[in-house]
Order: C-alpha cells, then structure tokens, then sequence
C-alpha cells in the first residue's frame, strides 16, 4: 500500500500516540486471564477471539485483518491488577499498539484503563462491565463488545419481579463486578423482600457457612453471582446440602457452558439473563458454535462469543477505514459505527461505547439426552441501553 504520510503528519501523529508512525501496520495487544483461578472464562474468551481471527483470515503477525497488515502482542495478567498494568505498559511502550483489547475482571480493567485512555490508545473490551467505564470513566478511545456488569442483572430483576418472587437472598463476590451485579438486580427487582446480602470472598470455593446463612433465612429464592470455578463450587454444596429442593436459584454469570459441565445437574432448575445463548438462530452464530465445539469439544459460552465478536468487529473496522487511519481515537470512533455480523446478530452502540442490546431468559433443563441444557425462553429487554450512559460526560461522548 502506498505511504501517504507527508513527515510533519508522521511527527504529529507519533506525538498523539504510540505505533502510529507506521499506521499501515495494525498493531494490536489482547491481554486476558491465562493463568491463576480464574482463568477459566479468560481462556474461553481468548480462544473465541482466535476463532473470530481465524474466520477473518487472519493466522500470524503480518497476515492481513481487514485488508491491513496485522501484529497481535498477547499477554497474561493471571487475575492481578499489578500484572495486568505491567503487560498493559509493556505493551503500549515497547509494542507501540494501537489497540488493547481484552480484560476478563473487573478489577484488572480498572487498573489497566487509565494508562491505555491516557496514552490515547484504543481499549477494546472483549468481557469486564465495571459500571465506571459505562459513566464518570466513559471515553471515545473505549468500545466494548461485551456489556455493562448491571445489564444483566437489571434483566434479571425484572425476570424476578415479574415472577412474584416473594424474597431472595444475595450473593456476590466482594470486587466492582460483583458490587455491579447487585446494584444491577435492586434497580429492577421491585416487590421482592431482600432477607441477607453477603459479599464473599473473590476466589471463594467453600460455600457451606453461606448456604446455612441462607436456609437459616428461609428465603423463597437465592441470586448468585459467582463466575467460573466459584460457580462450580457453590452449585456443588448447594446440591449437597438439598436446599434446591425449597429455594429457588437465579444467577449471573455463573451457570454457562463453561462450568456447565463441572455443575451437572444441580443446575437444573435455575434461571439466569444473558444477551447470548447458542440456540440463538443466525448463521454467524450457528458458524462460530460449531467451529467452536470442532476445535474445543464443547459448547462455546458468551465470554467467547464476546472474544469472536471482538475479532470480527476489529476486522470490519481496519476493512472500512481501508488501513487509512490517522490514530487510535479514528479507528474507535469508527469501531462504533461499522456494521459487521455479530453472533448476538445486529446491534448498535451508545454514546459510551457499550452495546444497546438484547437480554434474554434462561433456563437450564435437562435435555432430551439427559443432560443439562440451557434454553431460551423468550426476550426480557429488547435493544437495551446501560443505566449509566447518561453519567458520561459530554466531552467524552461520541
């Protein structure tokens, strides 16, 4: 491709941000969970995001994405803050990326934001929802192809209030996603008596003092919010204590096909709100699932439905600025407008870069192979926007 930098436009643009001076070249940092306990929906995300490079032709550094010649830096914050800043700088200084993409946690993201936005590289959330980068923390640099931690939820509650439930207890871990997620459910959940709140510890595997906190309440319902190992092991000792058979479960990113498999049956029976499922009937979907399930031998779940799309929205984004573009802050503002196929199928984007999108109801059964499955029942929000979208301060929207 012919350069079409004049020098005084070089200087200028490598003062505005880092790897721009060669803007030919897309030069791109993915930085996920890989390592550590909670790596296991940080490996499904990032191996939905290999797929969606793979279904844009897209093998080895300096294969086209887009059309654009292309450079993918990977890096593993193994579930710390302090790594996850330190691979984001490496990245940003040394790797001179245009685009960080990635973040499983909440509290890594929150850590890594501030350096990427104020260094004017690209963010590209492909799963963390801290409530702050949807509001006072929004930024034009910021797009994210997942969700606000509280969309959930809020479909959630409303799930709950429109079922009657007469009261529930809570439960979440004790860091800014789990702190969303009830925040998300008391917006919504109007009627329903809340009888005990407890934030556990993140990481947390043993449950048994907090399902006797729970049946000691006697509530009609329990809501939990505990992703990946931590949902296995509560479901576990839920099972085991029988109190499923009196109290009924809602959760949060908890039940999905990752931990689906290490839940088992004692999933049955609960409910949860998601903006995705596998039965959703798109051919970008149907595609990504059973390529998925060739490559990994088993269902996909939305963290890596999210790292497909990520891919797949980046790619839209190179192709239709036709690798003309002058810095970071071009190519996201072009991201949240460029139309590409998306499992979820179309969607668009609010002024803070977060999706206005589709929540679903969920229902895990027990399929006609006897075993687990999970369905869905029908739309609870349609075209559904944050609640913080309005906290984001003017200059900062686009």
């Amino acid at each position: 491709m012919r350069n079409i930098w004049q020098p005084a436009v070089i200087a200028a643009a490598a003062l505005l941000a880092p790897g721009l001076a060669n803007a030919q070249e897309l030069r791109v940092g993915f930085v996920n969970t890989l390592s550590g306990a909670g790596a296991g929906p940080g490996v499904e995300n990032t191996n939905g995001w290999k797929i969606g490079l793979d279904h844009e032709g897209w093998k080895k550094d300096g294969d086209k994405l887009g059309g654009v010649p292309t450079k993918i830096v990977y890096g593993d914050d193994q579930w710390k803050p302090d790594v996850g800043l330190r691979e984001v700088e490496r990245m940003i200084q040394q790797e001179k990326v245009q685009v960080i993409a990635g973040f499983m946690w909440s509290n890594v993201l929150m850590a890594a934001q501030k350096p990427i936005v104020e260094s004017k590289t690209g963010l590209l959330i492909t799963n963390a929802g801290a409530s702050p980068m949807a509001g006072e923390l929004c930024s034009p640099y910021v797009v994210s192809t997942s969700f606000n931690n509280e969309q959930f939820t809020e479909a959630l509650g409303k799930m709950i209030a429109d079922e009657k439930v007469e009261s529930i207890y809570l439960m979440a871990p004790n860091y800014q996603a789990g702190k969303d997620q009830i925040s998300g459910l008391m917006r919504t959940m109007t009627g329903v008596k809340v009888v005990g709140q407890n934030y556990f510890k993140l990481g947390e595997s043993d449950f048994q003092a907090d399902i006797s906190k729970i049946r000691a309440a006697k509530p009609k319902a329990v809501f939990v919010f505990a992703p990946g190992g931590m949902g296995v092991a509560f479901f576990k000792q839920w099972q085991a204590s029988g109190a499923g058979k009196e109290i009924k479960v809602y959760t949060s990113n908890t039940v999905d096909w990752l931990t689906l498999p290490g839940i088992g049956d004692a999933a049955v029976g609960s409910f949860h709100a998601l903006h995705w499922n596998t039965d959703l009937d798109n051919p970008t979907s149907q595609r990504f699932v059973k390529d998925f399930v060739a490559r990994h031998g088993q269902k996909p779940s939305n963290y890596a439905a999210q790292g497909y799309d990520g891919a797949r929205i980046l790619a839209a984004t190179a192709k239709a600025m036709d690798g003309k573009f002058a810095d970071s802050l071009a190519i996201m503002k072009a991201m949240r407008k460029v139309k590409f196929d998306s499992v979820r199928g179309s969607y668009s984007y609010n002024v803070n870069g977060m999706p206005i999108q589709t929540f679903y109801k969920q229902e895990v059964i027990k399929g006609a192979d006897g075993k687990p499955d999970i369905v869905t029942r029908g739309v609870i929000f349609a075209n559904y926007k944050d609640a913080y979208w309005e906290k984001c301060p003017a200059d900062k929207r686009h």
